[in-house]
């Protein structure tokens, strides 16, 4: 039996008497199982839910109970885990909007704390366990001796020790996939954008990038990082910038540099796909995947939450079409909000593009957003028996499209095999 955690209004967190757990989706409660949870992971952080009290399973009346003197408490889990519900909570008056993260559900059993999520990858490059701060230190004096009049050297070191990125600090720990940010600017206005925010209402995680890096810089840093890391990646695209295709011309260069040297490696690019035009040049300079970010597979919800600005949804789609003729391997990193990822009819709509684009792999990303500022954002609250649940949302696709891979992080080896076919 779970058991709800709560919080009071100093912040002390401690588990209800008598009231199970409940998770919530696009404002409605579901009594949690324990087939909905997993433990939670050891690099997990609590989050008292300030002017949200908290509501529970009350199993003697079999009804959803808010209890008004304490608030909810969630749980904002590390990579590789999708979260299926949000914590259940009723907001109070008008609350100030929730910091751009993910809120899963969190509970009890026998002592111990569960949430509702999804391991979708295995992976370990972004678990923090892993990632020893001294030897990134030491190796950023280090690398600053190799790459003295590099401007983005002293930017990924900020991204890694001030920001704690993980991908600049694999970089500097010869590891996986390694950051290769160029845009200060985009053409969007994404409500969650977590590197702008005009400061009304939520404040940007981590600053972008304030400049436009050479081809030459870039190229120097990804083919070190592919010289020393098996199976490496570099990605354009990241968190601290902008859109990496309004740098399109400096990036296809850099590509084209690094291609002049090296076949090994996969080079990928994390964008809003918006060029089309832009993403053909890169595609042919020697772009290996690329990784679409959308929040929706419906173009008006992905318009309310993207804003984009002189580009449109059949923009993304030209490009997808672009890159798979040009064999490219491509990914959805697929915003995930509980409520939304799993209503029905954002799933046909979700299955409609996977089939007809052929998408090579989903990776499952939590929305960091106010769960239900993102509904009035979108201007919809889907009826509970319309929501099908995020467990069985990747169930259906996965037995539908048995060759569509699902995951967090952008892989490796299967990039790898598919640029090898390409080739051939």
């Amino acid at each position: 039996m779970t058991r709800l955690i709560v919080s009071d209004k100093k912040g002390r967190i401690f588990t209800h008497p008598h009231l199970e757990g409940a998770g919530m989706e696009a404002g409605h409660f579901f009594k949690l199982e324990r087939s909905d949870l997993v433990k939670l992971p050891e690099t997990s952080r609590l989050f008292m839910l300030p002017d949200r009290c908290a509501v529970g399973y009350e199993p003697i009346t079999k009804s959803m109970i808010s209890i008004n003197d304490h608030f909810a408490v969630s749980a904002f889990l590390p990579p590789g885990y999708t979260t299926t519900y949000n914590s259940a909570y009723k907001e109070i008056c008008h609350p100030k909007m929730l910091p751009l993260f993910s809120y899963a559900a969190v509970v009890s059993i026998k002592g111990a704390l569960y949430a509702t999520a999804l391991r979708v990858d295995k992976d370990l490059r972004h678990d923090s366990r892993l990632i020893n701060i001294e030897i990134v230190k030491r190796n950023i004096k280090i690398f600053k001796k190799l790459f003295k009049n590099n401007r983005l050297l002293p930017h990924l070191e900020e991204c890694a020790l001030i920001h704690g990125c993980p991908n600049a600090q694999n970089f500097f720990l010869h590891r996986c996939e390694a950051p290769l940010p160029t845009s200060p600017a985009c053409n969007a206005s994404c409500a969650g954008c977590i590197s702008y925010q005009d400061g009304k209402t939520i404040c940007a995680t981590q600053p972008r990038i304030r400049f436009v890096p050479a081809p030459e810089e870039i190229s120097d840093i990804a083919l070190f990082h592919i010289d020393n890391v098996k199976d490496a990646i570099v990605s354009f695209g990241q968190g601290c910038e902008g859109e990496p295709l309004l740098s399109g011309k400096v990036i296809e260069k850099a590509i084209r540099l690094i291609r002049s040297k090296t076949s090994k490696g996969t080079i990928n690019i994390n964008t809003n796909a918006s060029l089309p035009d832009t993403l053909s040049g890169l595609f042919n300079a020697g772009l290996d995947s690329m990784r679409v970010s959308l929040n929706s597979a419906q173009e008006k919800y992905y318009d309310r939450y993207y804003k984009p600005k002189g580009y449109d949804f059949e923009d993304v789609l030209h490009s997808i079409v672009t890159g798979k003729k040009k064999g490219i391997y491509i990914s959805l990193n697929y915003l995930t909000m509980p409520g939304f990822a799993d209503w029905k009819e954002e799933q046909v709509a979700l299955k409609r593009l996977v089939r007809d684009y052929k998408i090579d792999m989903i990776q499952w990303r939590n929305l960091n957003f106010d769960p239900m500022e993102y509904f009035r954002l979108l201007k919809i609250r889907p009826e509970v028996y319309e929501i099908i649940g995020i467990k069985r949302t990747m169930m259906g696709l996965a037995k539908e499209f048995p060759r569509l891979k699902m995951g967090y992080f952008n892989p490796r080896e299967a990039v790898s095999r598919h640029r090898s076919h390409r080739e051939i």
